[in-house]
């Protein structure tokens, strides 16, 4: 063999970088209840379909004579993968070599996964564990000076979110670029205990802040789980590779195609469940379960709901009807009553541009009383951020289906039922709608009638009562301003038959979205 010497050598770098960081980091890895990143990545693709990408890229030391003395693999591992037969890259760091600090990683790596991604149109999963950019000071001395910060490959991370599904998952205490490339995704999951993700760490912040906090109760899942910075907190890596591949059945590769149906033995598309006649009480002021409600009606088993934790008066994910991938949004009522806050309102709008971005047509189950008032409300922009809800809502293109399940009242009811295009819209009886809910608007209109009855509350019932006729939903319906009450049992076969029209209809509106993703 002419080239035996060298295929010699070949091999021996490739072993040298799949040992990672040595024997003693990987065990210490492994005791914190870690597993290395090509143990990720394979519990992650499908069985043997790695290719690696810049296996023998790292740090060499030669000798005198100009052979090999040493080897440090650069601590970013990258290549190409397949999950459940849909093509990816797959990018993820490793800890077991500096910690996953850049000083560690050859940048070049990162950005060709990249452009990699935009150039095959293939999704692109980030495992991320450790900063993933930036530096650590040290290199000053290296270099002899300082430096202005760059950000290499962030113009290729921004227009891939408008181009390609981008998922992470922080895998470790990820900081700094790191934390900016799990939250600049379409979808982010991180694992309890064994995930933190923050701007700076705990020496960083006792010196600027002089707080003293170690790293779960500076950026755990207990924060960035409520606060949305992560979308789906787990308890186990396993669960997170679990939900990556789950939230990536339902899209497509990229923007230019149509997202894929399930073919095969899906639901009966003429179910009708008959607890439906009984999910939304009588009783206005009593509450119901909104998951129920959507489990009901999609196909059995494919509700995937995102970003669980926050936002909690809004439910949100993904599920199938006839085997169509669908974007469903509906209600908890169990959460203050169901009201639209400020967390709710960046849900919505970060939902609805993900599901525009990939043209996955929306069904919302609505029962919105209205945007959260009072104080906390006010200092938290519910407003600012609603109005940019409403936008996502006015400028989307897919198609968009509105079930008005309860109640749709003020800016933000009216901004869920009528978004300016024509779309599909039904009811239920139990309908409710105005600009404001009955019993608040009485206590407004009849504010000062109120204040100098003699018997406020006997008035008060009085008011109600004569309203109580005229709140009916089939009189609004009498006036074509509802254009149909159904039977909640007849909800699920009627979304069947929209389904199919609305995939056929979005295959004619493919390709990326003039204004961008906003992550």
């Amino acid at each position: 063999m002419v080239w035996e010497p060298e295929l010699e050598e070949l091999a021996r770098r490739k072993a040298l970088a799949a040992a990672l960081g040595g024997e003693e980091r990987v065990a210490r890895h492994r005791a914190a209840g870690k597993l290395t990143v090509r143990e990720r990545i394979a519990a992650l693709v499908d069985n043997g379909s790695f290719h690696e990408i810049g296996s023998t890229a790292g740090f060499a030391r030669y000798d005198d004579a100009g052979g090999l003395a040493d080897f440090t693999p650069a601590n970013f591992v990258l290549g190409d993968a397949t999950i459940d037969g849909l093509p990816i890259v797959v990018a993820g760091d490793d800890f077991t070599v500096r910690g996953g600090a850049a000083d560690a990683a050859i940048w070049q790596k990162l950005v060709h996964a990249e452009q990699r991604a935009r150039r095959l149109r293939v999704p692109i999963v980030r495992l991320v564990d450790g900063s993933g950019g930036g530096g650590s000071v040290k290199s000053y001395h290296d270099l002899g000076r300082t430096y202005v910060p760059p950000l290499p490959g962030w113009g290729d991370q921004m227009e891939i979110l408008s181009e390609v599904p981008v998922v992470a998952a922080a895998l470790g205490s990820v900081a700094g670029l790191g934390a900016a490339r799990v939250a600049g995704s379409h979808f982010s999951v991180m694992v309890e205990e064994l995930s933190q993700v923050f701007v700076a760490g705990p020496p960083v912040v006792a010196y600027a802040t002089h707080e003293d906090v170690d790293k779960e109760a500076l950026g755990g899942a207990g924060i960035h789980g409520r606060n949305g910075t992560i979308d789906n907190v787990v308890a186990t890596e396993a669960e997170a590779f679990a939900a990556i591949r789950s939230f990536l059945s339902y899209l497509p590769r990229n923007v230019w195609e149509a997202p894929p149906v399930v073919a095969g033995d899906v639901d009966a598309t003429t179910r009708m469940e008959e607890d439906l006649l009984s999910i939304v009480p009588r009783n206005r002021r009593r509450i119901y379960d909104g998951r129920r409600l959507i489990e009901l009606i999609v196909d059995n088993g494919s509700f995937f709901e995102i970003g669980a934790g926050w936002g909690r008066s809004l439910v949100s994910g993904f599920a199938r009807l006839d085997g169509h991938p669908v974007g469903v949004l509906g209600a908890d009522p169990r959460i203050a009553g169901g009201v639209l806050s400020s967390h709710g309102a960046q849900k919505l709008r970060r939902f609805v541009d993900l599901c525009d971005t990939f043209h996955v047509p929306i069904v919302n189950f609505v029962d919105q009383p209205g945007f959260a008032v009072g104080v906390a409300a006010e200092k938290d922009a519910t407003v600012r951020h609603g109005v940019a809800a409403i936008a996502a809502l006015y400028q989307m293109r897919v198609p968009y289906f509105v079930v008005i399940v309860r109640r749709a009242f003020g800016v933000a009811g009216a901004a869920m039922v009528d978004v300016g295009r024509p779309h599909m819209r039904v009811a239920w009886p139990s309908g409710d709608w105005g600009s404001l809910p009955l019993e608040g608007g009485v206590e407004a209109a009849f504010k000062r009638a109120l204040d100098e009855a003699d018997d406020p509350d006997a008035l008060r019932q009085e008011l109600l009562a004569s309203f109580e006729a005229v709140r009916s939903p089939f009189r609004t319906a009498e006036a074509f301003d509802i254009e149909e009450i159904i039977d909640p049992r007849e909800t699920r076969p009627l979304l069947c038959r929209w389904i199919r029209t609305a995939h056929a209809t979005i295959r004619h509106d493919l390709g990326p979205r003039g204004r961008g993703h906003r992550p």
